[in-house]
């Protein structure tokens, strides 16, 4: 019980300490306070404290230096794609330019990975991406919607039979749900991207990789639009 509470205490440490640098309470550069100040300021021992900086530093986030102390690192340091920074991220809302990032990486990768679970998608594939769109279909708020396309585009990664994609699926997960709860909220129908999902999915199902490559890219140039305020008509 004691290693459980303490490993919850250096945890909690970490996130808070996470998100305070993540969502810019703490500028790269910022010297932490030392560490008994600190760990009495966040009422928790030094061990726990001192653990919960392994762990940030682990992640990129901050350095000690000797006769400097621990300071904030740049963010190019930063794990970008560790699922903590993320998480950090995406809970002290994206900006606009993590945002724009996101889909510039989905950009890059789902009409690719769409393209391939079109020539290598088996039945087993195939029906999960087509349970993940009649969920979709059948969702009744933009919560069970968001969880729905979640479900779709993990099922299209997984169909391509690359296992490297699907761990970068898991990677990005926490973002990309986050985005797709956001895009769903901003619009006045959360269903508005359903045809271009059909249409990723038809694709697929009858093994026409352009087809759907360009449905995947669609889809997120309209998801991107929709995010920016830029949507002017209803997708078709």
């Amino acid at each position: 019980m004691r290693v459980a509470n303490a490993r919850n205490l250096h945890g909690h440490v970490t996130q808070e300490l996470g998100v305070r640098i993540v969502s810019g309470q703490l500028r790269p550069g910022d010297v932490l306070p030392r560490e008994e100040t600190l760990a009495e300021q966040m009422a928790v021992s030094r061990t726990a404290l001192r653990e919960a900086m392994r762990v940030l530093s682990a992640k990129g986030l901050v350095e000690a230096r000797p006769k400097v102390g621990t300071r904030v690192r740049e963010e190019r340091y930063w794990q970008q794609l560790d699922a903590d920074v993320l998480a950090w991220r995406c809970a002290s809302m994206p900006p606009a330019d993590f945002v724009q990032k996101l889909v510039q990486m989905r950009e890059i990768f789902e009409p690719a990975a769409a393209a391939l679970a079109a020539r290598r998608c088996d039945a087993l594939h195939l029906k999960q991406i087509e349970l993940a769109y009649l969920a979709m279909e059948a969702a009744r708020n933009s919560d069970e919607w968001a969880v729905a396309d979640l479900q779709f585009h993990e099922a299209v990664l997984n169909a391509t039979h690359n296992e490297l994609m699907g761990s970068l699926f898991s990677v990005v997960e926490t973002a990309l749900e986050s985005f797709f709860v956001q895009s769903a909220r901003k619009s006045g129908d959360f269903k508005y991207s359903l045809p271009y999902h059909r249409q990723v999915f038809d694709a697929i199902r009858r093994r026409q990789p352009e087809v759907a490559r360009r449905a995947m890219q669609q889809m997120i140039m309209d998801s991107r639009a929709n995010m920016t305020g830029k949507r002017t008509r209803k997708s078709a």
